[in-house]
């Protein structure tokens, strides 16, 4: 059993916002037609947020992406959740390994 100080410091870090506990912000991907959509997405700079990708089509497919060093599998008819950043603005691009030559995207970091 926690002690009430364990409890009460969790409680004060979820309200005071820090990242990754409390305010984080969601990103959708949709795998359909072997194809990202959107292709392009904007996130905020230097803030940790989740991309919760989705996979439409009927065979798995990889999210990978050597710019942010993430790969994961994503079912058929399923969805995957991962964590990126905080990320300095720039462009950092993304792809599916299983069908590369459609599955391709972008994610737009801004100030």
């Amino acid at each position: 059993m926690r002690s009430i100080a364990t409890r009460t410091a969790v409680a004060l870090l979820v309200a005071s916002g820090v990242p990754g506990l409390a305010g984080a912000s969601d990103y959708r991907l949709v795998i359909e037609g072997h194809r990202f959509q959107p292709d392009r997405l904007q996130l905020p700079a230097q803030e940790r947020v989740q991309l919760v990708i989705e996979n439409r089509d009927a065979t798995p497919e990889e999210f990978e992406s050597h710019d942010l060093r993430r790969e994961k599998i994503v079912p058929a008819n399923a969805q995957v959740s991962l964590w990126v950043g905080p990320l300095p603005a720039g462009e950092y691009h993304f792809f599916g390994e299983f069908h590369e030559d459609t599955a391709q995207g972008k994610l737009i970091v801004v100030e």
